[in-house]
């Protein structure tokens, strides 16, 4: 028995072969050198872990059992430190990038709880197992794998050591290594571009990802909707992106506190609580937020997150005055 385990256990641990035309396609798609991709898939381990954990998101639960994961009194509290002891920086990621710091904070506190909590799991692996034994998604993490090794190539990186999530984010803002290659930044410039234990640098290159997916400055991201007898059935839609305008919302007899143009582009979010559904108006800023994670759960816990957050922070007699051309930035 001994022995057929460990004939088992190898099977899974070191992985299947790729498909050499796969990857000769990926090296010309993605503009990687061939022996530079066949060289990290000969270093990279099948992990069955890796494929367990995402086959059981978080996304996956109802609002009401997801939103306490993120939105609780320690994030909150920990955020308000994080903002303290960066309020400079912040500062300048809002006025180089006009983005909110509270946004900023709520991303890095959401994704790592504040650099605290950056993965366990090899990059490598992570990427090659979803990349070439995760069929649902292959052709993504695929692209992911090659662009970790142009990634650890320009920042002289040691492949097989990249520490990070299951599904290959790395860094205080889990960034993926295609998000790491075009969005991260050298905000100290200090000459490199360190997101694992630069705060300075993450701070800077999440406000950056978010600049860079059109994020705007002073409009608010979600708003509650009165439903009434609206047929609300018929107006969901499965997509993040924003397919609808305020006048169709309007007409099915949708209400909210804020007036909108009627060309306004919205989406309609029902949300589980445990006594039935909430309702939601989304706009552009939240669907910036999805451009990070696609799941409007995930999207929605940011935006609260943020939002108490900088309610916390606002309470605190250290907090630096606002800066009057910063008011508009609020969530």
């Amino acid at each position: 028995m001994r022995g057929w385990w460990g004939l088992c256990f190898f099977a899974l641990t070191a992985g299947a072969a790729v498909d050499p035309a796969r990857l000769s396609l990926l090296a010309e798609q993605q503009a990687v050198p061939l022996a530079e991709l066949q060289a990290a898939a000969a270093q990279a381990q099948l992990r069955q872990e890796i494929l367990d954990t995402i086959a059981r998101p978080w996304e996956a639960k109802p609002w009401h059992r997801y939103r306490p994961l993120f939105v609780t009194a320690d994030r909150i509290k920990d955020g308000v430190s994080f903002w303290q002891r960066h309020a400079d920086t912040l500062a300048r990621a809002e006025q180089t990038y006009r983005v909110p710091a509270a946004l900023i904070v709520s991303i890095i506190g959401i994704e790592t709880f504040y650099g605290r909590q950056m993965g366990r799991h090899s990059v490598l692996d992570s990427l090659y197992t979803l990349g070439f034994h995760y069929p649902a998604r292959s052709e993504f993490f695929a692209k992911e794998f090659a662009q970790l090794v142009l990634l650890a190539k320009e920042e002289k990186w040691p492949l097989t050591r990249l520490k990070g999530s299951y599904a290959g984010a790395m860094g205080m803002g889990q960034f993926m290594p295609s998000s790491y290659r075009h969005y991260a930044v050298d905000f100290d410039g200090d000459g490199k571009r360190d997101l694992f234990a630069n705060p300075v640098d993450a701070i800077g290159s999440v406000a950056n990802y978010f600049a860079e997916h059109r994020w705007r400055w002073g409009e608010s991201a979600v708003e509650p909707a009165l439903i009434g007898l609206a047929p609300v059935g018929t107006l969901l839609r499965p997509e993040p992106e924003l397919k609808q305008q305020w006048a169709e919302l309007a007409a099915a007899g949708i209400e909210l506190a804020t007036p909108l143009a009627p060309d306004t582009p919205v989406k309609l979010l029902a949300l589980e609580q445990a006594d039935g559904p909430e309702y939601w108006v989304a706009r552009h800023n939240f669907y910036v937020i999805t451009r990070y994670n696609r799941s409007p759960l995930y999207a929605m816990a940011v935006h609260q997150l943020s939002q108490a957050i900088q309610e916390a922070y606002a309470l605190q007699p250290q907090t630096p005055p606002t800066q009057p051309d910063l008011v508009a930035g609020r969530l």
